[in-house]
């Protein structure tokens, strides 16, 4: 594991209005961190527990890639102790880490990623457009993965707070033990499906399917707002035919038109597979990971 990153720069950058997901009132906490979008988040407050005070960057139900920032953020970042973030996610958090001075730990520093699948996409003036050497963000639809940063969380808060350190390193342990149990409970689940196809809205679930011996095919890659070629949606549609898929994924913060499409043409029903970018109202990381584990049970007919 590389070490804590030191960003340096002028000024600073902060939420623009509607935007930020708002500070907690934990004014007593040992610990102040900031957390660039959910899954980040739910490390930081079950780690931290009472002892931090977790500032979320991104608004619940804003797609974290297009989170945007504003000056006036310059307080809050750099009177953070520690900025979680990972690199290349969310581009304004890169230029505002730049900008402020922040301490920060960057997930990718703990979690091994896995390079995108590459696509050649055609466009309409015949130019092909290559994605090469770009890293897939999703580890957190691992649980496994999810507990290797929960882990080198808890080890940065010791480090920032030795006072509490046993505390963090519990906590870590506490999490780390529950994510294993869902790791068990997803492996148990999926093990026996007629199906191992899942078509979904853009490639989020590839750490997904990796761990837990599905194929995920993308209608979009790794952007989401990526359009797919018409080739791309032939495929799709043979593809669905031909493995007797029923159901196409799609996801509450992007637009399900195309995914609609191709249900409607091929006589497939549509489900929300969520890539837990964003949390609303009482959700959090284990109960939408518990929705999406009935939604492929269902979706791929497993005994």
């Amino acid at each position: 594991m590389k070490p804590i990153t030191l960003v340096s720069g002028a000024a600073g950058l902060l939420l623009v209005t509607g935007c930020a997901g708002g500070s907690s009132s934990n004014a007593d906490a040992d610990l102040t961190v900031a957390a660039s979008f959910y899954p980040l988040q739910y490390v930081a407050e079950a780690v931290g527990g009472d002892n931090v005070d977790v500032i979320p960057l991104a608004a619940p139900g804003v797609e974290p890639h297009d989170l945007e920032l504003s000056p006036s953020a310059v307080r809050e970042l750099s009177s953070a102790d520690l900025v979680l973030y990972l690199s290349e996610f969310q581009p304004a958090v890169d230029d505002a880490l730049v900008s402020t001075q922040s301490r920060a730990f960057d997930a990718a520093d703990a979690v091994e990623l896995r390079p995108a699948e590459e696509h050649d996409h055609e466009h309409e003036d015949g130019e092909e457009d290559h994605d090469h050497g770009q890293l897939d963000p999703h580890f957190w639809l691992d649980p496994t993965l999810l507990a290797e940063y929960a882990t080198a969380v808890g080890q940065q808060f010791a480090q920032l707070d030795p006072d509490n350190s046993a505390t963090y390193i519990q906590n870590a342990t506490d999490l780390r033990a529950e994510l294993t149990a869902l790791d068990e409970t997803f492996t148990s689940g999926l093990e026996q499906c007629e199906r191992r196809d899942i078509v979904t809205s853009h490639e989020a679930f590839a750490y997904l399917a990796d761990r837990y011996n599905l194929e995920q095919v993308g209608i979009a890659g790794i952007d989401p707002e990526t359009e797919p070629s018409p080739a791309k949606l032939l495929e799709i549609r043979d593809l669905v035919e031909e493995t007797g898929t029923t159901t196409i994924f799609t996801e509450s913060l992007v637009n399900t038109s195309v995914a609609d499409a191709i249900a409607k043409d091929t006589g497939a029903t549509t489900a929300v597979l969520d890539p837990i970018e964003s949390v609303v109202d009482d959700d959090d990381y284990a109960t939408v990971m518990a929705r999406n584990l009935d939604s492929l049970r269902q979706a791929l007919a497993c005994a």
